[in-house]
């Protein structure tokens, strides 16, 4: 179950924003540079270190072209962009992102480990670090039955789960989440926000962008609503969210007596003018109901075919990762100089006895064939260190006769004819 995000937001006023965004618009044109479209207008925050950021708002609000112009991909028309104190086209910045867009753009003819290893290898990662990573990723985003199947065969929710592990492959300081719960079920989604709860208590600096509402308010400490490229809205969910004209109490169930008892307190109290508005049990989530059939049916191992439930979240990401069982014992071997046994030797062995040649080339054929078959002609072979090398027999030699026979000479044929 979703533990609800309502930590109080980090602390991060005394060190510099990891994202500051000052009067930042962006006007896209058509061919004739008239204006087209104003996606962002004089928008301003700032993310600060170690917080879980939201940007909301409906489609078309400028979410997408304000991560865009962060990563670099899109340039402002005006105001100013800062990313870890640099330009957000900075390539040393890009190191330390991750990000997984909208719609993931996948190879459709790699497998899932082919793909975290291609983006593995982008950020220079070396080889037992990349294998490493996978396998925690892969299992944490549940396609461990489905790792080596063409990306092209997935559906779109268990692309989407891919997507999120080349979004983490790098361990990355700041993660940017573009809609990632878009296609997703609901197993995934709890997933997601779990691991985006997790990610931001060990001190990742998340922004997530998303207009499903409910995805957002588990898991941001700050948000930012967004109407037609403006700033709406600025707080935390608490101070945007809390409503302050009623108090909810919430006991053990109650019967009437008790409930009228109650409500005259009220009244007496406040002389008439409060009163009990509503008496109603508490509803179970449509989500936790759909999550306990799920597990229902887990436990009575039924099988599927599509993503399984994620593992725990790869230990890279929380800062415990260490080498594999094996991996020291490895290093110290090949830090050793072993001293290599000598080199191979060439021997000599008899070939067996060879297949006289029969018809009118015989006499060609034969002249290449030793006609002492105890003295047939040796043939090099590799043999080990221990391989005994018999006495030197007598090298091959051709006649050069034969090859002239072979290769032919002008005006002289098989059938004694001229060359035409």
């Amino acid at each position: 179950m979703v533990a609800s995000h309502n930590a109080s937001a980090p602390s991060g006023k005394d060190a510099s924003p990891v994202v500051q965004c000052q009067n930042l618009s962006k006007v896209f044109k058509d061919f004739w540079l008239r204006q087209n479209a104003r996606a962002v207008e004089n928008l301003s925050f700032e993310i600060r270190p170690r917080e879980v950021f939201g940007l909301l708002g409906p489609n078309g609000s400028g979410k997408s072209t304000t991560i865009k112009i962060i990563l670099g991909l899109l340039r402002p028309s005006s105001g100013r962009v800062a990313v870890f104190g640099k330009p957000p086209t900075d390539v040393a910045v890009k190191r330390r992102i991750g990000y997984l867009p909208e719609e993931s753009y996948l190879y459709q003819f790699l497998n899932a480990r082919e793909t975290l290893d291609y983006y593995a290898k982008l950020f220079q990662l070396d080889y037992r670090t990349r294998q490493r990573r996978i396998d925690e990723l892969i299992d944490m985003v549940g396609l461990s039955g489905a790792q080596f199947r063409p990306v092209r065969d997935y559906s779109k929710g268990m692309q989407r789960r891919i997507g999120i592990a080349q979004a983490l492959i790098n361990d990355p300081d700041f993660l940017i989440l573009d809609e990632p719960t878009t296609g997703l079920d609901p197993v995934g989604t709890r997933q997601v926000k779990d691991l985006i709860i997790e990610l931001g208590r060990r001190g990742k600096t998340i922004l997530l962008s998303s207009h499903l509402l409910a995805d957002v308010e588990d898991c941001v400490h700050r948000m930012v609503v967004l109407y037609g490229g403006q700033k709406r809205e600025e707080g935390t969910c608490d101070s945007l969210l809390e409503v302050g004209d009623r108090t909810t109490i919430e006991t053990d169930t109650l019967d009437e007596a008790t409930l009228a008892e109650i409500d005259g307190v009220i009244r007496r109290r406040t002389g008439g003018n409060k009163s009990i508005r509503r008496v109603a049990r508490p509803r179970q989530k449509l989500e936790e109901f759909f999550l306990q059939i799920v597990e229902k049916a887990r436990a009575s191992h039924i099988a599927t075919s599509g993503a399984q439930a994620g593992g725990p979240t790869a230990s890279f990401l929380l800062g415990e990762e260490a080498p594999a069982a094996g991996d020291g014992l490895i290093e110290r071997l090949t830090a050793d100089s072993v001293e290599t046994p000598a080199a191979s030797v060439v021997a000599t062995v008899p070939v067996s006895k060879p297949v006289r040649a029969t018809g009118p080339d015989a006499d060609i054929i034969g002249s290449l064939i030793s006609a002492e078959p105890e003295a047939s002609a040796p043939r090099a072979v590799v043999s080990g260190p221990n391989t005994p090398t018999p006495p030197g027999a007598p090298a091959a030699s051709v006649d050069d006769d034969v090859i002239s026979k072979l290769m032919g000479k002008p005006g002289d044929s098989a059938s004694g004819k001229g060359d035409a």
